[in-house]
């Protein structure tokens, strides 16, 4: 296994606010880690508990090209038309200049 070196690694601005901020000392222990870790996991569980299903009418055309681009992504593709869709309600879809 190849060993990473830490100051090769290069981050983006999120990663070095939050590096910054752990070494400030601003971030505190929590207490009873487990029982955070189990609510905030009974969280994210009911937050991508698929409960409903939806049937549209798509051109062929589209579902190929979706079909394609799952398969570059090694996924099925009704789990990218899922998390397309996923992404446009939370408001995090976001259009690629070309």
């Amino acid at each position: 296994m190849r060993k990473i070196n830490p100051e090769k690694i290069k981050l983006d601005k999120e990663e070095l606010a939050l590096q910054k901020n752990y070494e400030e000392g601003n971030w505190k222990s929590v207490k009873n880690l487990k029982a955070e870790v189990r609510r905030y996991a009974q969280y994210a569980k009911a937050q991508t508990r698929k409960d409903k299903n939806v049937n549209i009418r798509m051109a062929s055309m589209d579902i190929e090209a979706i079909r394609v681009k799952a398969f570059e992504e090694g996924i099925p593709y009704q789990t990218l038309m899922s998390s397309v869709l996923h992404k446009f309600a939370l408001g995090r879809l976001v259009e690629r200049k070309m």
